[in-house]
């Protein structure tokens, strides 16, 4: 008598995106693609997140039933970009996203030029009004892989206000100049922000100022030197304590809500302080994955699964503090299920991931080479890297490819 089919293995392959080179689900699918040349016959439940950054407007758009709406703005160094959000599907007042990545991300930012202290938010801005003019009254903004320092001033400007020095100057756009700021005139301020929803979908981690700092996080990474993380920090302490004074009680909250700390609330660092700039001006700063997973069902796909793999461009400290690789492990640890983080590179404080139920992690590069030809093969190495890692896994569980057992 012939046994039952032994029944085919779940795998949820949840990742984000890799910077600069593959959308989450260009790595889901070379994820797939691995796992397949070992076990043809896995069911495999493809999950590709988002975490506010790169991908987010036109991800959210496909989930709900939306579209892409193109257009020109400001870019991240002043200079014209060919940018979009997204208008969403579904009941309710019409919602637009505004992705901060696809106007004044880092990957818009040359490498000669990548200078913090100058680049602007002015385009966020531009966008914003944009989506305020198709009559959007539900306005999301994501926020992620950023390539500015200037605290949303940029994107104030763009909405109407005037930030002077103490001679009455315009001041110039970037963080670099705000240890000069004096005053914020809000009276030019889109009236059409009184009357919209305006969220900003954020990693809570990421504060304004002090020892954490997103100058001090962040701005390295960017391009500044220890000099200029100084100046950043400085002029984003100037522009939170201005903002509190000059903007904030035009935008007072609700009779008992608690105004947020400019400084230090949750989320006001995000995307080199756009999210105080934004909460300035009313916004509600909300931790990005309790409003970018809503709908996908994350938690009961996860539990259903043998086991799960996750993906990110760089493993390393800052991935406990909000990546995608944590989030997905927190959430699968809960259903008891494994987890896989396959990397583009592992950096110092990868292994805090273990503490937050990450099982194993994998670099992806076969071998030494230059950044270029690693984004550009990106996509072939996280297929090949999936297939060693299923490969050693069926090794050492004695899994095989899955046929009729025998009688």
């Amino acid at each position: 008598m012939t046994r039952p089919v032994r029944p085919a293995h779940r795998i949820a392959i949840a990742p984000s995106g890799f910077k600069e080179s593959l959308s989450a689900a260009r790595v889901a699918e070379a994820i797939a693609t691995g796992v397949r040349r070992v076990l043809p016959d896995a069911d495999l439940d493809l999950i590709p997140l988002v975490d506010g950054g790169e991908g987010t407007a036109e991800a959210l758009a496909l989930a709900g039933g939306g579209r892409l709406v193109p257009c020109t703005a400001t870019g991240p160094v002043g200079e014209p970009v060919a940018s979009h959000f997204a208008l969403l599907g579904g009941p309710g007042p019409l919602t637009a996203v505004v992705e901060m990545a696809a106007v004044a991300g880092l990957a818009l930012v040359p490498p000669d030029r990548r200078h913090p202290g100058a680049t602007t938010t002015y385009g966020v801005g531009e966008l914003i009004r944009a989506a305020l003019d198709t009559g959007a009254r539900r306005i999301l903004v994501g926020c992620g892989d950023s390539g500015t320092s200037d605290g949303g001033a940029g994107a104030l400007r763009a909405l109407g206000a005037r930030l002077t020095d103490r001679h009455g100057r315009e001041l110039r756009p970037g963080g670099g100049a705000l240890h000069e700021l004096e005053r914020i005139d809000p009276s030019g301020l889109d009236p059409r922000l009184a009357d919209a929803g305006l969220l900003v979908a954020c990693n809570p981690y990421n504060v304004l100022c002090g020892k954490r700092g997103v100058a001090r996080v962040f701005g390295p990474q960017k391009g500044a030197t220890p000099a200029e993380v100084e100046l950043l920090s400085a002029g984003l302490e100037r522009l939170a304590a201005v903002l509190t004074r000059d903007v904030s009680p035009a935008f007072a909250p609700p009779p008992g809500a608690p105004a947020p700390d400019l400084r230090t609330a949750p989320g006001t660092g995000a995307s080199g302080g756009l999210g105080a700039g934004l909460a300035a001006v009313g916004a509600r700063l909300l931790p990005r994955y309790d409003v970018l997973l809503d709908g996908l069902d994350l938690d009961a796909r996860l539990a259903r699964a043998d086991f799960v793999i996750t993906a990110e461009g760089a493993l390393d400290h800052q991935t406990v503090r909000g990546k995608i690789p944590a989030e997905v492990a927190r959430r699968a640890r809960a259903a008891g299920v494994p987890v896989l983080v396959l990397a583009g590179t592992i950096g110092p404080g990868a292994q805090d991931v273990r503490a937050v139920g990450v099982d194993a992690y994998s670099a992806i590069l076969p071998a030494p080479m230059t950044l270029v030809e690693a984004i550009g093969r990106s996509g072939e190495f996280l297929a090949d890297a999936t297939e060693r890692a299923i490969r050693i896994m069926a090794l050492g569980t004695r899994l095989a490819p899955l046929e009729p057992l025998a009688a």
